[in-house]
């Protein structure tokens, strides 16, 4: 994720994570450098994996991987959802509406395009 510079910073940064486990990233959005930390709070391999924040920007955030494979091709298909309440009460609201929303959906969007290969992030 060059144009934000995210980078895993603490916890888990390499291999595969489990239950309970953290990590911590770095990354700059919106011209501000952001610290988030998430921790694996479900995990039902290899079906889905959920994410929450533990530390961070947000008053809540919370991530949905669900993975199903084609039975045929053996193609692997990632669902993400994304739950979030940002802080600020009614103006955060407001914003989550304006903006951080199709914000997120375009982050992870270009996430998975890069995890696929298709385009550089």
């Amino acid at each position: 994720m060059a144009h934000s510079g995210e980078k895993a910073v603490s916890g888990v940064r390499s291999g595969l994570i489990s239950l309970g486990e953290d990590v911590t990233w770095r990354a700059w959005h919106f011209g501000f450098p952001l610290r988030m930390t998430s921790r694996v709070t479900h995990l039902d391999a290899p079906d889905f994996f959920v994410d929450e924040q533990v530390r961070g920007p947000f008053r809540w955030f919370r991530h949905v991987h669900e993975f199903s494979e084609d039975a045929e091709t053996h193609d692997t298909t990632m669902i993400d959802r994304i739950e979030f309440t940002a802080p600020c009460g009614p103006l955060g609201r407001l914003v989550e509406k304006l903006v951080l929303a199709r914000y997120l959906r375009q982050l992870i969007e270009r996430r998975n395009r890069y995890l696929v290969g298709d385009h550089p992030a």
